[in-house]
């Protein structure tokens, strides 16, 4: 009997399978019976303190993954990496025919020759501020365990390599100094610390060298606290081994004890389970953090998927890769209209979207992200007032683009402008507020808005046309902005049509 699980956690074993394979690809399944959580959450749901708020409004956010890999670029002596490892950033892992003799030392001794000679970043931060982000989240350490800090608790640091600064200083100072928030990615698992393993510790001596490895990883975390108090939050990664997950006595104090020494701090749903091993949501479909970490290289198609929890999308420029890649020929790579889409897209589902950039070895971003930034930010310029601080708009989602909300003003980003210029809005026929004026957000146009009962039968909503000029030919999305008012007169009633 020793070998069947009991009611309970059965059903809580089941729902985490449950939860990561459905959180993200469509409405969270609640578990059908309650079980009793003692390492659940440790914040309540929907922070209002104003560091969540601020989380809020963000709208657009950067991720820089920069490290020892950058300096390989995806290939090696001309050989690319794309058939052997999983991505730019994995390159260590690099295995295959196509692999080099003895890669894994090679790549553990990179860090020799880390001197990015053009590394400025109040350049970088600059650029992000002109990209119109608001937050960062950077890399102090990846899966190869090299960093970023010149961290007391490992000699596999920054400070061992020519350059020998402090990269993540620089960074804090640099974007909080232009009014940017920095979070700290940080990396669990490490490939070559002889105390971590991918596997649950069976045996005492198991035990006793991952017990060295949690006090480690605890010590590094609170070391960053301390070093770097500017900082807003933590983005963890590398938190799906057995091994972690059971600890989960561990992870549930150390969360508490950095909340503690930092209050307001922001951490993701990533950073640890419950005692079933559900992560992101506890075995009650609980979000464990301030918000919804798994939005990875994805998006929710429908707003109910979030149960009203808050949450980022972070987004590659190629299909995959966050580090840097010398080669982007051959893949596609995200274009200015691609990224804007999927920002617009968020901030209409009350979510933040942060874009990747993967600088080189020597401190520069690739050419494309540049250009990217550019772009981007001349377009959120022009366009502010429809991306920060607003929210969703309750409202049948629009074929032609992404309404977001600010009090009475609703904007709908228009990117698939109609052929007949006629940009229709269906209003629930009971809605308290309906478009009462409209006007293009950049330049501030009059445009013409009528109401349209178009008469389907058993249709819920009524409808507002706004009227584009022939002569406006935009070459990227626009917004349309309008005043919210009382209607003047309920819709007419209809005959409902006999079946």
């Amino acid at each position: 009997m020793k070998n069947i699980l009991k009611p309970a956690l059965l059903i809580a074993a089941l729902v985490a399978v449950n939860h990561a394979d459905a959180q993200w690809t469509g409405p969270k399944k609640q578990a059908a019976e309650k079980v009793e959580v003692k390492y659940g959450t440790l914040t309540p749901p929907h922070r209002t303190d104003a560091d969540m708020q601020a989380f809020r409004s963000y709208g657009l956010g950067q991720f820089i993954h920069w490290g020892i890999y950058s300096i390989a670029g995806n290939e090696w002596d001309g050989v690319s990496a794309r058939g052997g490892a999983a991505a730019s950033e994995w390159i260590r892992l690099w295995g295959g025919p196509t692999a080099p003799k003895d890669w894994t030392n090679t790549y553990d001794n990179l860090y020799k020759q880390f001197n990015p000679k053009n590394f400025d970043a109040r350049r970088w931060a600059k650029q992000a501020k002109e990209m119109g982000a608001k937050y960062v989240i950077f890399t102090t350490k990846h899966h190869d365990g090299f960093a970023l800090w010149p961290t007391k608790y490992s000699d596999y640091n920054i400070s061992a390599s020519p350059y020998k600064k402090d990269i993540v200083k620089q960074i804090v100072d640099a974007y909080t100094a232009e009014g940017i928030d920095v979070y700290l990615y940080f990396s669990v698992l490490e490939w070559n610390n002889p105390n971590y393993m991918g596997k649950a510790p069976k045996t005492d001596e198991e035990k006793a060298k991952f017990d060295k490895f949690l006090q480690y990883t605890r010590n590094q975390l609170v070391e960053l606290l301390n070093n770097y108090p500017k900082i807003k939050g933590f983005w963890f990664d590398g938190t799906w081994d057995a091994s972690w997950k059971s600890a989960y006595g561990f992870t549930y104090n150390l969360e508490k004890e950095l909340r503690e020494k930092h209050p307001g701090l922001i951490i993701g749903s990533r950073f640890r389970n419950d005692e079933h091993g559900s992560r992101h949501f506890d075995s009650n479909g609980n979000i464990l953090g301030d918000y919804e970490q798994g939005w990875e290289r994805k998006l929710p198609a429908e707003f109910e998927w979030l149960n009203g929890n808050d949450w980022d999308a972070v987004m590659t420029i190629p299909p995959n890769g966050w580090g840097y890649m010398k080669d982007w020929s051959g893949i596609y790579t995200k274009t200015t209209d691609d990224l804007l889409d999927m920002l617009m897209h968020s901030v209409s589902m009350n979510g933040n979207f942060v874009l990747n950039f993967g600088p080189d070895g020597n401190g520069n971003m690739h050419p494309e992200e540049d250009k990217l930034a550019k772009e981007i930010g001349e377009w959120v310029k022009q366009n502010a007032e429809a991306v920060y601080g607003v929210r969703h708009a309750a409202l049948t989602p629009s074929k032609l683009g992404y309404f977001t909300q600010k009090e009475d003003n609703l904007y709908l980003t228009v990117f698939n402008r109609p052929v007949n210029g006629i940009v229709r809005i269906a209003v629930p026929k009971n809605a308290r507020q309906v478009p009462g004026t409209a006007e293009l957000l950049t330049g501030a146009k009059n445009l013409m808005l009528k109401q349209s009962d178009i008469g389907l039968d058993l249709d819920k909503n009524t409808y507002y046309d706004v009227i584009l000029p022939n002569d406006f030919q935009p070459n990227r999305a626009f917004v349309i902005k309008m005043k919210l008012i009382a209607p003047k007169a309920k819709s007419a009633k209809l005959m409902d049509a006999k079946m």
